[in-house]
């Protein structure tokens, strides 16, 4: 259940980029969630070398050539998926920072919620002989 839920959390954030940036174009809700789907295997996959090959890079930067990564993550996905184009390297750069953003926002949203259902309270009273209980 939780992977649907990151997966439909990331198909609303590759729409809203795709809203919001003028050089990222889904044709549809199925392509979204398809590029979806391919983002998460390529961040599985390539992410993981890609971070560890520009260490120095990412070290320099204070993190920020993750972005580029995630960049080029998002062209890759646009050369596998028919209805997501991306035109560009900047509208790459821009689409994964917002991708990045929503995601964490509303994943952080869904996790608080879940604290909030699942949060249990301990009424605590005194009695007579002033004794917790």
């Amino acid at each position: 259940m939780y992977f649907l839920i990151k997966w439909l959390v990331l198909t609303m954030a590759v729409m809203i980029a795709s809203y919001l940036v003028e050089g990222i174009h889904v044709s549809g809700f199925f392509s979204a969630f398809f590029t979806a789907a391919v983002l998460g295997m390529l961040n599985v996959f390539f992410r993981p070398v890609l971070l560890i090959l520009t260490l120095p890079l990412n070290i320099l930067s204070f993190g920020l050539f993750t972005f580029v990564i995630n960049a080029i993550m998002l062209m890759m996905a646009s050369g596998i998926i028919p209805g997501f184009q991306i035109q560009g390297f900047w509208s790459a750069v821009v689409g994964s920072f917002i991708i990045s953003a929503v995601n964490w926002i509303i994943t952080f949203l869904i996790i608080i919620q879940q604290e909030r259902e699942t949060r249990n309270l301990i009424d605590l009273n005194k009695d007579d002989d002033n004794i917790w209980k």
